[in-house]
């Protein structure tokens, strides 16, 4: 049986890059095939927790080839059924926003479109500072919209950070492998 095609996109969310990275490789060494797809600013930023080449770099070499940077790149996805199922991981509240209503602005969001037009999955891994706040509606718009799916979160700060969700990230194959099946990973929310 050929493995899933996974279209894995990064966004905004600096902090925990350090953290996903190893949850790609995990995917790679399972067989899953892997492309890669970053926001602008993801792409574009130089933080404290790395200069932006170092992360599209690192990116590149565990998808294995060049990364998806705009929407010119990310529209034809879809349509000529290059992705089985695509990855926000991390999907800051940013990207959520632009998700829940319909905008296509982006690499991230417009590879978004490009697959749920023809009905495959997108699984969120969160990281957002207003999940229990602004973010929150939209988080429960897209639980109930048709192929979205979340990996499960959980406030990562309650007590200086209380509004702060995020995703457990060691939950991102089980969740794939769920929503390949159609259906949500449960538990939703994480200890």
């Amino acid at each position: 049986m050929k493995s899933p095609r996974i279209l894995t996109a990064m966004c905004g969310s600096f902090c925990t890059f350090a953290q996903v990275m190893p949850q790609l490789e995990r995917l790679a060494q399972e067989g899953y095939a892997l492309r890669g797809c970053m926001s602008r600013i993801a792409a574009d930023t130089d933080t404290r927790f790395g200069a932006a080449q170092h992360w599209r770099n690192r990116l590149e070499e565990v998808t294995g080839g060049p990364i998806i940077t705009t929407v010119v790149q990310a529209e034809p996805l879809g349509p000529k059924n290059m992705a089985d199922l695509m990855l926000i991981a991390p999907c800051t509240g940013n990207t959520l926003a632009r998700l829940a209503a319909g905008i296509t602005d982006g690499p991230v969001t417009m590879a978004a479109k490009s697959l749920l037009r023809g009905g495959r999955p997108v699984v969120i891994a969160l990281s957002t500072n207003d999940g229990l706040g602004a973010s929150a509606a939209n988080i429960g718009r897209l639980l109930n919209t048709r192929n979205y799916y979340f990996v499960p979160f959980r406030q990562d700060d309650p007590i200086a950070k209380p509004n702060s969700l995020q995703a457990d990230f060691t939950q991102l194959l089980p969740t794939i492998q769920a929503a390949l099946e159609g259906r949500q990973l449960q538990p939703l929310l994480c200890r």
